[in-house]
């Protein structure tokens, strides 16, 4: 690799939170220049709680119109209820209510691809993930005309 003068490459397993930090930064500085106005990241979590001791819930983020489950888990014991759809049914409601159009999330084989299809959620990508089954992508339109 051949770096101009000054810099240095560093690969980091544990990076401070605020070095990370300049990274989105920087790319939202750049989208806002080239996409004035646009839709700003948002962070959005739904908690299920018993006595305030979290028993399930999920962490999403939204931008430029899409919500993006990141983190979703409920409790073994509550699972099979309903609650799962119902924590995910808020969590687009909030979406939409930021305007977003669309959501997407990622899951495994061995996880809920089979949930979020009840859930309306449409397969768009899989890639294998060896050595335990494959990593699987969905889609939903939260607004008629989505794309």
């Amino acid at each position: 690799m051949h770096l101009p003068p000054g810099l240095t490459l560093s690969i980091e397993d544990a990076p401070a939170e605020a070095d990370i930090d300049v990274l989105p930064e920087g790319l939202e500085a750049f989208n806002e220049a080239a996409w004035p106005g646009h839709q700003p990241w948002g962070t959005l979590a739904v908690f299920l709680r018993d006595a305030g001791r979290i028993r399930g819930g999920l962490h999403c983020e939204t931008y430029a119109g899409w919500m993006f489950l990141r983190y979703f888990w409920l409790d073994a014991p509550l699972r099979q209820a309903g609650l799962g759809a119902d924590i995910v049914a808020a969590a687009e409601q909030r979406a939409r209510e930021r305007g977003c159009h669309s959501a997407y999330v990622d899951t495994f084989s061995f996880q809920a691809p089979g949930f979020y299809q009840r859930q309306g959620y449409v397969e768009f990508a899989r890639l294998p993930y060896p050595p335990k089954g494959e990593r699987i992508w969905l889609r939903k339109p939260l607004t008629d005309g989505a794309p």
